[in-house]
């Protein structure tokens, strides 16, 4: 909960309109394993190493969440100041520890094999203890299990070791060996991904604003569920900024409404740039790439959607948008639908809260945490000057 808290606090993640669904969905497809709130790619290491450690120590499960904080803690004082450190400034106050940070992507990458939940897992341990333990004793040299007991493992049985200076010493760049490993996994377990289309050509995808301004050549079912999430993102940026224009207009800060109304300006240059690729924009299957990754969506977030792109694709110019009386009550409607009497469009004391900017950034789909991400990995490949470790 405290990471879907910061999460929403987060101008460019911020769901407003409902739009979280269907953004998540397209992030699944095309960057698995990867959250917001994710910094680097070395913590996909130091989290399986650091319960490895405590493993190996046979940490009880009533103490090993305890111990797992203290090991986390110290690690961020061990980083030091180093760009990504999580609790680099909370440091023993820490409460969005790595471990559940990056927990999930984990097991979509394949870098975990235990099935269920952080706390579930530590549960397990007590009896994981038991398990090897009587493995021990009944095992043959021909028993047909992996290496070090690898059936029996809650970690990929082949993960690259950590240094022996691991916890006292970490840096966040990842050597050669750490980041073919970490590259197979994402190539094994997520093929089908953009995340891991990059990753095996190599490309540099340092500068890039966003994953669609790749000039890159994609096979054709990548490319065309990066055309859906493009024309996705371009169209409801529109939904996302008249919303924080009408709100400007309610608490007559003048300022944001004319940077507002010139932000929206820009975003219809984009609508008239991109006019054939949204007319011939294939709703049909757009909703059914979106349903098969998360049939939740909800019809009220759907019928939202389709009507804000037929109001933009209706419009002649975009005054028949920013000023339309239809599109904005669309978009507050939309709004109580979520939010009830909290609903900011309806509710001024809650519009009190607005800071100026409430999710008013294009959606990108996760871009910027993949694109920090491949870059870790790629580092050694794409870039002349890198030191070498």
């Amino acid at each position: 909960m405290l990471d879907v808290i910061e999460l929403f606090g987060e101008k460019t993640t911020r769901d407003e309109l409902g739009l979280g669904g269907v953004r998540d969905a397209f992030a699944d497809l095309l960057f698995p394993g990867t959250t917001t709130i994710q910094t680097v790619a070395k913590y996909f290491l130091f989290v399986p190493w650091m319960y490895m450690n405590l493993e190996r120590k046979q940490v009880p499960s009533s103490k090993v969440a305890e111990r797992a904080r203290k090991f986390e803690i110290e690690l961020a004082k061990t980083l030091g100041d180093a760009d990504g450190v999580i609790g680099k400034r909370a440091k023993d106050s820490l409460k969005r520890l790595p471990s559940s940070v990056y927990w999930q992507g984990l097991m979509a990458w394949g870098v975990r094999v235990y099935p269920k939940s952080q706390s579930e897992y530590h549960k397990s341990l007590d009896l994981h203890y038991a398990r090897l333990k009587g493995r021990d004793a009944t095992a043959t040299e021909f028993d047909g299990e992996g290496v070090n007991g690898s059936a029996l493992a809650n970690w990929h049985p082949n993960i690259v070791q950590p240094p022996d200076d691991f916890p006292s010493i970490a840096t966040m760049e990842l050597t050669q060996e750490q980041a073919s490993y970490l590259r197979e996994r994402i190539m094994t377990n997520c093929a089908d991904s953009l995340l891991a289309h990059l990753l095996k050509s190599k490309v540099d995808v340092r500068g890039v604003p966003f994953a669609w301004d790749l000039e890159t050549p994609l096979p054709e079912s990548l490319s065309a569920r990066l055309g859906h999430a493009r024309n996705f993102s371009e169209v409801m940026h529109g939904a996302q900024l008249l919303y924080n224009l009408i709100l400007a207009e309610q608490s007559n800060n003048l300022d944001r409404q004319d940077e507002y109304r010139k932000r929206m300006n820009d975003w219809w240059v984009i609508m008239g740039q991109g006019h054939e690729r949204f007319a011939d924009w294939n709703l049909k299957q757009f909703w059914a790439i979106i349903y098969k990754v998360n049939a939740r969506i909800s019809a009220r977030a759907k019928q939202f959607i389709e009507q804000w792109i037929a109001t933009v694709q209706s419009a002649a110019s975009l005054v028949g948008v920013m000023d339309s009386s239809s599109a904005r009550d669309l978009i507050s409607q939309r709004e109580h639908q979520i939010k009830g009497s909290l609903a900011r469009t309806r509710n001024e004391r809650a519009r009190d809260l607005w800071s100026g900017a409430a999710g008013s950034e294009q959606l990108d789909l996760r871009w910027r945490t993949s694109r920090r991400i491949i870059t870790d990995i790629l580092r050694l490949e794409v870039s002349s000057d890198a030191p070498t470790n």
